[in-house]
């Protein structure tokens, strides 16, 4: 990438046209675009996410005065917030869905070989949903209470990298436990959940499918005890035992077995019971890899800090799924530059340091790997002290 790029040209480029392309294609996006695509909806749309853009007047606004760069950019069509409202509304969300996916694939194959917090060769997921309170009046779609609209992010996240492979939007009454209906199961892997995700019919699916699941155990369930293991009760295990499911609905529901592993959290003085259906893994592990569910919780922390979903630049559904999946995009290509370019700066500093760089001509590789020098001892000799005061 050489400098007579523009930052944000040369981050494009991390972005395969083709592959946008392709998913334009697929939903006909196109078809009426007069004068204004959805490539170049896309790239305004990043740009807002880039720099922290509050609207779509917002956005119009620095790129117009952006105006002589936005060729060089790659911006073709003309830049107006009424246009880039029609396209949010016309142009399909899963465009922008589906070339998320494309990008999800490419981190996830640069982070496959990070370490987890426990010794494991298979994918471990993490599951669980985030509530964005909305306008009453704006967005009547959005059920949630009677005097409040909200949407959810039903959000899966590969624990390697915390890389989001699944996000579902949905208005804010539905049950966290729906979402399992969607999710794509993988033979072999961990998905890990919360309590709320209880449903013995939708688990016995894992289970038929292959794949495994570590849950919060509830302390009503009615279970009998076939067999127990010993434990390590200095480690914090109380109890490692396989059980069936006694109750007159939920044994017919889920007719296996289970296992249930109780913990002891010394530091915070609280007891866990946790379900799953692997009886391979120790009890311990099992325990630990429930406490890297806490990365998901993270994850919404970081893009509701650093990323526009909070509040959104459209009141249709269309327009809402659109943002999200595009702020998605952004934190995916954040990630995949952070290890392509091998940089060791966090993603927040990376993302600050290109919102206020995207239209110089540096090299994004130089930009992003020079240290900042520190500041001269020199002056602090000329200058008082509170303290000489």
């Amino acid at each position: 990438m050489h400098a007579g790029q523009f930052v944000f040209a040369q981050l494009m480029e991390f972005l395969p046209r083709h592959e946008f392309d392709t998913c334009v294609r697929r939903y006909r996006g196109d078809r009426r675009q007069r004068g204004f695509s959805c490539h170049d909806q896309w790239l305004c749309l990043a740009f807002g996410q880039l720099t922290f853009r509050e609207s779509l007047r917002d956005i119009e606004t620095c790129l117009r005065a952006l105006d002589s760069k936005l060729y060089h950019a790659g911006f073709r069509g003309g830049i107006a917030r009424s246009t880039l409202a029609d396209a949010n509304q016309a142009h399909d969300w899963r465009i922008f869905a589906d070339f998320a996916q494309v990008r999800i694939r490419r981190a996830r194959a640069l982070y496959a070989n990070d370490p987890l917090a426990v010794t494991l060769h298979q994918t471990v997921y993490a599951l669980d949903s985030t509530t964005i309170d909305l306008c009453l009046k704006l967005f009547p779609w959005a059920r949630f209470r009677r005097r409040k609209r909200a949407v959810k992010l039903h959000t899966l996240i590969d624990l390697r990298g915390n890389i989001p492979t699944f996000v579902h939007v949905s208005h804010g009454k539905i049950p966290d436990v729906t979402v399992l209906d969607d999710l794509p199961l993988e033979a072999g892997a961990f998905y890990v959940m919360d309590r709320g995700y209880i449903d013995f019919a939708r688990l016995y699916r894992f289970t038929q499918q292959g794949a495994l699941f570590i849950t919060r155990g509830k302390k009503t369930l009615n279970y009998t005890r076939r067999a127990r293991r010993q434990v390590d009760k200095s480690t914090g295990l109380r109890c490692d035992q396989t059980i069936v499911l006694a109750g007159p609905k939920s044994s017919q529901l889920y007719p296996a077995a289970l296992r249930r592993v109780a913990f002891y959290d010394v530091e915070h003085k609280r007891r866990f019971v946790f379900l799953t259906n692997n009886f391979d893994l120790p009890a311990l592990v099992v325990a630990q890899l429930y406490r890297c569910r806490w990365q998901i919780e993270l994850f919404f922390k970081w893009i509701k800090q650093h990323l526009r979903i909070k509040a959104f630049y459209g009141n249709s559904p269309n327009a809402v799924k659109t943002q999200v999946w595009v702020a998605i995009s952004v934190y995916v290509l954040v990630a995949i530059v952070k290890r392509e370019l091998r940089l060791e700066r966090p993603l927040s500093e990376i993302l600050q340091i290109l919102s206020v760089t995207l239209f110089e001509k540096t090299p994004i590789c130089e930009m992003l790997t020079t240290k900042t020098a520190p500041l001269s001892d020199t002056s602090r000799h000329n200058q008082r002290t509170l303290f000489d005061i």
